[in-house]
């Protein structure tokens, strides 16, 4: 037995934001950097120095425009909430190695091409039926469906043999060197077949609003707009977990309200904190209060412009081009965001292994993108307006995209271009729009997770043009991408991998399905009295079974 290859972390791993690096400018970014290492480092040693306790209620606060919670059918943020009803094959640690869950031990064969999955005897769905292989197998094919990421992730899984009940052995086409990064909760919940399994969509399958699994809490309530509601699970297969008795999710629609709820100590734990950029330094001096940056290390979260390749005008490359070369990505990181985001270079994260980095590839320059809109058949009118579109942006990350949209309104009037904004409603509406193609221009955002074949495939494949939300919604394809995503997917060896990438990386900068704006720096505030928060690198997107309270 054993549990892959030494040189997984080289393959997947991505450094911690405390890990050393080129200093990046900005006053502002290196004092946040500094609090944000010291604030992690402080709870580490915090949370060590006391003796656990069993029960209590964590209050979690959430923005809201929560779908559903069966994570098999979504990604995302949103996601999240079900690692806690739903367990998984595995869970990884601090290195990104895998660790035991439902699967007690595994092997895999020496061609790679076979993986066999032990699952714990004890474990049960909150309804009292066992998780059997046979749970394994639909729901690696529920994910592979429905999920966003699902053909990237598991379109070299052949097929799920189910041996006997506790054993569960997946076959491969050909070797995935990303597949048991793919396995933890959030990526491969385990769904009971005799509850989703019944013949309706899985999508809109009514049980995905009240679901049974086999994670450490159970559902109790979903209020709507106000707060989901999860219960210890007694019959958890972990003994001894959770030590929390009770979660509850608010969701709270206005930041300022979230800010004034962990300050007034209303709420406990805030993950994906939705603070404006300066307000993360702020919050870090309140001595009730504990922030950190540590436990995204596996998302990698890009912001980006996406353009609709279906539809005029940005079906054509040197509009495309234009609005790139319009935009002064340096001031947006630096002036508008306080130097606080990585700037975006391309498809992948700076700290993925497979980051071909280099400078801008579209520096800003007016004039050439006003030359590109004319050769595109765009001239002026009386009024200096060449087209008008529609942005639109999400309830997310107020300041990269919120901000960064109202910012790009103002300089690509510059060039021609009219943009009226258009923010939503709530996150269900954003969402509904984009899957349904319904945009022209929108802000982004997506994970590229702890291996491009999980998180970044998914984006321009051109088998995954589908009408669901983080897929490859603008309609990109490139048959030579393709081949190259399918090879560096198929392939162990990491130098191979890496030459492939570089060149996947310069075609889609050249071809400009989007434009990469900034990387999203994640934090995650907590009351001091919160002990153990999750910091290995899915942070708060896996199980709050070891979470205790001191109060």
């Amino acid at each position: 037995m054993h549990d892959m290859p030494s040189e997984g972390r080289e393959r997947s791993g991505r450094p911690g934001p405390c890990s050393p690096k080129k200093p990046a400018p900005g006053v502002l970014r290196a004092l946040a950097a500094a609090i944000l290492c010291l604030s992690a480092g402080a709870l580490a040693a915090l949370s060590a120095a006391a003796e656990p306790k069993q029960g209590g209620t964590l209050v979690v606060a959430a923005a809201g425009g929560l779908r559903h919670l069966n994570p098999a059918v979504q990604s995302g943020a949103q996601a999240g909430l079900g690692v806690q009803l739903f367990a998984g094959l595995l869970r990884v640690d601090e290195a990104f190695r895998p660790r035991p869950y439902l699967a007690e031990r595994w092997e895999v064969s020496e061609d790679g091409l076979s993986y066999t999955f032990h699952l714990a005897r004890g474990a049960r769905f909150h309804d009292g039926a066992p998780v059997t292989s046979e749970d394994v197998a639909f729901s690696l094919a529920v994910v592979k469906e429905n999920h966003p990421l699902g053909i990237a992730m598991f379109d070299a899984v052949d097929r799920v043999e189910t041996p006997d009940p506790h054993a569960a052995v997946i076959r491969l086409k050909r070797p995935h060197p990303a597949l048991m990064q793919a396995l933890v909760p959030l990526l491969l919940p385990v769904i009971p077949k005799h509850v989703f399994g019944d013949g309706r969509d899985i999508r809109t399958h009514p049980m995905n609003a009240m679901p049974v699994g086999s994670g450490p809490f159970r559902f109790k309530e979903w209020v709507r707009g106000r707060h989901v509601i999860l219960e210890r699970n007694d019959d958890f297969f972990i003994e001894g977990r959770p030590l929390l008795k009770r979660i509850v999710v608010r969701f709270i629609a206005e930041p300022s309200v979230r800010l004034l709820a962990l300050e007034t100590g209303e709420v406990d734990y805030y993950p994906f904190a939705g603070l404006r950029f300066r307000e993360t330094l702020r919050i870090a001096d309140n001595p009730e209060l504990r922030v950190s940056a540590k436990g995204y290390e596996a998302l990698g979260p890009l912001n980006y412009l996406e353009f609709n390749l279906r539809e005029p005008p940005f079906d054509d490359l040197r509009v495309r081009r234009a609005v790139a070369h319009a935009i002064d990505q340096d001031y947006m990181v630096e002036v508008l965001h306080g130097g606080l985001p990585h700037p975006g270079r391309g498809p992948l994260h700076h700290t993925s292994p497979f980051y071909a980095g280099g400078p801008d590839p579209y520096p800003v320059d007016l004039e050439r993108a006003r030359r590109l809109l004319d050769a595109a058949g765009h001239a002026p009118d009386a009024e200096g307006v060449r087209f008008r579109v529609a942005l639109d942006y999400p309830p997310f990350h107020a300041d990269s995209l919120g901000t960064g949209a109202h910012y790009l309104k103002a300089q690509l009037k510059k060039v021609g271009i009219a943009v009226d904004l258009r923010p939503p409603a709530d996150f269900a509406g954003w969402a509904q729009r984009i899957a349904s193609w319904d945009y022209r221009l929108t802000m982004n955002t997506h994970w590229t997770y702890p291996d491009p074949a999980i998180g970044v495939h998914r984006i321009y494949l051109c088998a995954n043009v589908r009408k669901i939300v983080w897929s490859n919604t603008q309609g990109y394809c490139n048959e030579r991408v393709d081949a190259l995503l399918g090879e560096a997917g198929a392939t162990l060896d990491v130098t191979r991998r890496k030459a492939l990438y570089t060149e996947f990386q310069r075609i889609v900068n050249r071809e400009l399905p989007l434009y990469f704006i900034n990387e999203e720096p994640y934090v995650t505030v907590s009351h001091r009295s919160v002990r153990n928060p999750p910091e290995t690198v899915w942070g708060p997107m896996q199980p709050l079974d070891e979470v205790w309270l001191d109060r």
